[in-house]
């Protein structure tokens, strides 16, 4: 039996104040869409199974590189993340997966999966984490300062592959089938690093990790454009992430975080590239204005977010038999965590729902004809739309919330767990 973290009635009360306006709204928006020849259950349908899994953790307060301000009620540790977790899938009814971070996140993988069973959740992909040292581990004792699967001394190098193995063996017992690998790795100072060698010694380091992953395993390249490094970095970029994933073989793929990118970086077209050479593994959705901000999902350029779905729905055979990963990755400086992430659930949802509404034949024709404006008029046409209907429709079909910050609001949990969790003090740098 599931053990609810939010009284169901309050999420019926809430639905029963918007009941009537949804149905008046999906009604009008179905007739819209029949004139354009689409059927809005249909596409409601599709939208109800599109998940995206949950960051642990996403649900605690982030902060800058100068300060963090913990918010009330923060979770004190993995149990508490993942109650925390259910309350934005009981609302949204889009996050059943949660993505785990160790060792962060480590605990007894039979309590883990039974915790996360009695909530209504599942374990999706498992993040290893090289990219700062963990004192308390005794299986990591060694400093990943100069790096860590790149490291110059093989010691540390070995210290980290054995970390990663570890993950994958908690994985495995959890139910996940694909590590995401993201490295800090690179240099301050030209000439401090031999970027070939460096470069050499991560394939290396991956291959004996890819070797030793289970028969149905994946394994996600990320790369990151700077940050902590900031003259170069070792997987700097999508084509660095592409040429290891395919010198590593069949079980790698690159992942496509949002905010990874250079400034105006197209990457609605790296995900077009990734599709057709068959090594698209999955994004972290989040939002950017500067570098790797890890805003909220589509809080800047919902187009964008349009526009990668686009690619994603236009491609929907080949993307289907690829099977990416989809997870948000952001940090929540001024909001409730729990907020934001059902927030940008619903982006996510809103903008492959508008996808779904391209018309594809009418787009291509313009496109052979090189009609510029009308193609950009049909993807305009789609991201017009006000889908919301839809969203809401999927979310109550599910046992969710028509207004889920709204019936979160209601249910108190905030001030609930704030009374019960400790309240953390203000710490120096915050990025998480």
């Amino acid at each position: 039996m599931l053990e609810l973290p939010i009284d169901p009635e309050i999420i019926d009360d809430d639905n029963a104040r918007h009941d009537a306006a949804l149905t008046a709204d999906y009604a009008a928006l179905g007739h819209q869409l029949a004139r354009r020849g689409l059927s809005i259950d249909a596409v409601t349908a599709k939208v109800a199974s599109f998940h995206v899994a949950l960051p642990s953790w996403g649900v605690g307060t982030g902060g800058t590189r100068f300060a963090r301000f913990p918010g009330p009620g923060e979770p004190r540790g993995i149990f508490e993340k993942l109650d925390d977790c259910a309350v934005i899938q009981q609302l949204g009814r889009a996050t059943p997966g949660v993505s785990l971070h160790f060792p962060w996140d480590k605990a007894d993988p039979a309590e883990l999966k039974a915790k996360a069973q009695g909530l209504g959740l599942v374990f999706d992909a498992v993040n290893s984490n090289t990219f700062q040292d963990h004192p308390h581990d005794p299986k990591q004792p060694l400093s990943y300062k100069f790096g860590s699967l790149s490291h110059a001394d093989a010691a540390v190098r070995a210290q980290a592959v054995d970390h990663n193995l570890e993950t994958v063996e908690i994985g495995t017992a959890l139910g996940s089938t694909a590590l995401t690998v993201w490295i800090a790795d690179g240099s301050n100072f030209a000439g401090q690093s031999d970027l070939g060698r460096a470069f050499d010694r991560y394939l290396q380091s991956m291959k004996a990790i890819t070797a030793r992953l289970p028969a149905d395993w994946r394994i996600f390249a990320e790369h990151k454009m700077y940050e902590p490094a900031f003259y170069s970095t070792v997987v700097q970029d999508w084509g660095t992430s592409y040429l290891a994933a395919t010198e590593l073989g069949p079980k790698a793929f690159c992942l496509v975080d949002l905010g990874h990118h250079a400034p105006n970086v197209n990457i609605e077209q790296i995900v077009s590239r990734l599709i057709k050479a068959g090594k698209l593994g999955g994004f972290h959705f989040n939002d950017s204005r500067y570098g790797d901000d890890d805003l909220d999902a589509g809080s800047i350029d919902p187009f964008r977010l349009f526009l990668v779905f686009n690619e994603l729905v236009e491609a929907e055979d080949r993307v289907a038999a690829l099977r990416p990963a989809h997870m948000l990755d952001q940090s929540h400086n001024v909001t409730d965590p729990i907020e934001s992430l059902i927030r940008s659930a619903g982006e996510v949802r809103r903008a492959y729902a508008q996808a779904l509404l391209v018309d594809r034949a009418a787009l291509h024709g313009y496109q052979d004809d090189n009609d510029a404006l009308m193609a950009s008029e049909t993807l305009k046409q789609a991201f017009r739309t006000d889908v919301e209907p839809i969203l809401a429709l999927a979310r109550l079909k599910a046992g969710g919330a028509i207004d889920p910050i709204g019936a979160y609001r209601a249910s108190g949990y905030r001030a609930k767990v704030a009374a019960e969790r400790p309240a953390v003090r203000g710490t120096g740098g915050g990025i998480v």
